[in-house]
């Protein structure tokens, strides 16, 4: 193996989508709300108050570790986590130590030399501490203020082993644990703070530094890949790697050396006296888990005939698989091929170029666009303004027209070889172009395109191009 072969392990904090937090009744949905108004003696820690554990969550959680091939523990405890930070308001996380809910798990990602298992150490659940307010920034703000609203909300924590070998594949298998956990209905990625990672890496052979403050898919990608120049250049120099924690500064770039890494003894774990140890692998008999993503995926190219590749993508993300699913219900076998191609190759971008949630756009509406497509009413050319047009007025919360409405008032139905004002448009464009029209007849490959090109920008992309081009060949004949 590679002197500086990158070695990748996460532990990813997720959170649970219940009403109710983790020991107490207060109300997960805090975020339109005041600080510290969601509160109560358990989640503050207050003297003489007691936990009560949420059956919910921890259902959640076993889905999860089902879906993971995780081995749930015939018991499994709780413990205090022991340290002093503003955020925790116990001085001490109730979290699970030695003895996890389930272990043992895999998750299958499309790694970078082809699919690879990414083997999961253990899946604990624990509660999230409340959240710190910077005035200022976290390096030089003048002081900081305190929100116990998310104390004591339900995470469960996915250890990995470090199976993973660059910061591409670290994103894939985010990636691929995101969709898993929605598909399972036990998580909202659009909630603040839903997905937050600690990335453990090291260069084979150096010492591990562990980066935290990570809050999100694409920061992972950059904060490992931050890190990894930065170890392979102080190794490049010689000088030695520290084991350290690191914050990633999302804003900058970069991660910035926090504190020496804590052993585990310096958290003082010790059972939570207050709390039973969970004897629940008998529920995994009552649990039943939704199509998952890969299963989905197989569907999506046996039913629709999709391409692997259009496949994965359309079935990457739920509601995009949903959204895929009811664009072509009303005709599966004629839709099918070109709203594949269509979503996963030109709607997508055009809502991530507007950071634009699919959400807002209709399945019906979309569908109105592949009729016009299918039937061969509009080029694709046209297809995208249509499109865009309608993403526009979405976003504008305008009055949304319809594909058929749009393309009448613009005039963007397809032009036909008998068309006077398409042949007229050719002949133009033949007669401004000399140059291209010498090449064509010097026997030049793609003389023509140029022609083409200049023609569909007069015709607003209404012209087949097919068509365009024996009618652009039938013109350059005439004139010998």
């Amino acid at each position: 193996m590679s002197g500086d072969q990158v070695i990748v392990g996460l532990e990813v904090h997720c959170q649970l989508d219940t009403k109710s937090k983790l020991f107490c009744g207060c109300s997960t949905d805090y975020r339109s709300d005041g600080p510290n108004t969601h509160v109560c003696e358990v989640c503050l820690g207050l003297p003489g108050s007691m936990p009560v554990l949420n059956k919910k969550a921890i259902e959640y959680a076993m889905r999860v570790a089902k879906a993971l091939s995780c081995e749930v523990l015939e018991e499994s405890e709780f413990s205090r986590k022991n340290y002093f930070y503003p955020d925790l308001d116990k001085a001490y996380q109730i979290t699970q130590y030695d003895k996890p809910l389930a272990e043992k798990g895999v998750l299958e990602i499309e790694g970078d030399g082809g699919t690879k298992k990414v083997r999961i150490t253990r899946i604990h659940v624990e509660e999230d501490p409340g959240r710190l307010v910077h005035m200022g920034n976290a390096e030089r703000g003048r002081y900081s203020l305190v929100d116990y609203n998310r104390a004591g909300i339900p995470l469960i924590e996915i250890v990995t082993e470090p199976d993973m070998r660059s910061p591409k594949e670290a994103r894939k298998f985010l990636n691929k644990l995101r969709a898993t956990l929605e598909y399972l209905g036990v998580f909202d990625s659009e909630k603040e703070g839903s997905l937050r990672v600690d990335a453990n890496i090291s260069i084979k052979g150096s010492e591990r530094v562990e980066v935290k403050n990570i809050t999100s898919y694409k920061g992972v990608e950059k904060a490992l890949t931050f890190e990894v120049t930065r170890q392979k250049n102080l190794i490049r120099r010689g000088q030695p790697i520290e084991r350290e924690t690191r914050h990633f500064l999302e804003a900058r770039g970069i991660t910035q050396s926090a504190r020496s890494k804590e052993q585990e003894h310096d958290y003082r774990y010790f059972p939570e006296p207050d709390l039973r140890p969970l004897q629940v692998r008998s529920w995994l008999t009552g649990i039943v888990l939704p199509e998952l993503p890969d299963a989905r995926r197989e569907r999506f190219v046996q039913q629709y005939g999709c391409s692997e590749n259009h496949a994965r993508t359309l079935t990457g993300e739920l509601r995009l698989a949903n959204f895929f699913e009811q664009v072509v219900a009303p005709d599966p076998a004629g839709l099918s091929a070109v709203a594949a191609t269509w979503v996963a190759d030109t709607l997508i971008g055009e809502l991530n170029y507007r950071s634009m949630s699919i959400d807002r756009l209709k399945p019906a509406a979309f569908t109105g666009v592949l009729r016009l497509l299918k039937t061969g009413e509009i080029t694709d050319k046209s297809g995208i303004e249509v499109l865009r047009i309608m993403l526009d007025q979405r976003l504008k919360g305008e009055a949304c027209e319809t594909a058929e409405e749009i393309v009448a008032r613009l005039h963007l139905a397809k032009t036909s070889g008998d068309d006077e004002a398409l042949r007229a448009a050719v002949r133009e464009a033949i007669g401004q172009n000399k140059k291209a029209v010498a090449d064509y007849r010097a026997g030049k490959a793609g003389a023509s395109n140029f022609i083409v090109g200049q023609v569909m920008k007069m015709t607003r992309g209404r012209a087949d191009p097919g068509e365009l081009n024996r009618l652009i060949a039938e013109e350059l004949q005439k004139g010998g």
